[in-house]
């Protein structure tokens, strides 16, 4: 791995100073340089920082409980698509609602910092700079995002709205499988379901993967909100058609 120069992003000066120190005590990261800054309240120290710098990762802290710093993850994600944006919450609870809004920045990981140990903080970089989602991992825990996510998508499609980054539109057989995915069926249960083959139902599955160009189930989902396919609204959960 080459040497890499690392962005910390933190109103609070005793947590970027914490981070850092952390981070210089590993060794398994080959850093080059770790540089950092308050967030600032327009964001413009923060983008300035990422031009002069070209850090391969950005840790950014959220905010809790204001959340301020959401808009400055989308920014990020947005100009500078090659750099690697995890997120930091010091919220002590897990929360859905706001993994929601931290999948729609872009974001390839979440960490609870007030949870989150070095060996964790730093696999997660290694994760990110492979090319990884490590947030997909939380959606896949949490069946009730990735309901809510499913749903507006559903939703869209029903409606006729164009879907960018997607090679082909979903039929309505693969978002009715893609739902029942998000529920936690398997392909066995799905096929008994709709009352079809569970080789068909597998065909869906990769069907569906490759016209919205995703590496996994959860990472399709990532997708969706990354991209801003879906609302933020609240979507109609549990229920189905």
């Amino acid at each position: 791995m080459q040497s890499l120069t690392l962005a910390i992003v933190d109103k609070n000066s005793f947590s970027r100073s914490g981070i850092r120190q952390m981070l210089a005590q590993q060794s398994r990261l080959p850093l080059n340089s770790i540089v950092e800054t308050d967030p600032g309240e327009d964001g413009r120290d923060v983008v300035r920082l990422i031009e002069e710098a070209s850090p391969e990762v950005v840790l950014l802290d959220i905010d809790y409980p204001s959340l301020s710093s959401l808009d400055l993850g989308r920014k990020i994600t947005r100009h500078f698509p090659g750099t690697r944006l995890i997120i930091l919450s010091s919220n002590p609870d897990e929360n859905d609602e706001e993994l929601f809004e931290v999948i729609r920045t872009g974001a390839v990981a979440y960490l609870m910092s007030r949870k989150c140990t070095s060996e964790e903080l730093v696999d997660t970089i290694e994760k990110a700079l492979a090319g990884k989602y490590p947030i997909n991992d939380m959606v896949n825990t949490r069946p009730a995002v990735a309901r809510r996510v499913l749903r507006q998508f559903q939703d869209m499609a029903a409606m006729g709205k164009p879907i960018e980054h997607v090679t082909a539109p979903l039929t309505a057989k693969e978002v009715q499988v893609l739902t029942l995915i998000a529920e936690g069926n398997s392909n066995k249960q799905i096929a008994r379901l709709l009352g079809i083959s569970e080789q068909t139902i597998k065909n869906h599955v990769s069907a569906i993967l490759r016209k919205i160009n995703a590496n996994d189930r959860a990472h399709a989902v990532f997708i969706a909100v990354r991209d801003g396919l879906i609302s933020s609204q609240p979507g109609r959960e549990g229920q189905t058609n």
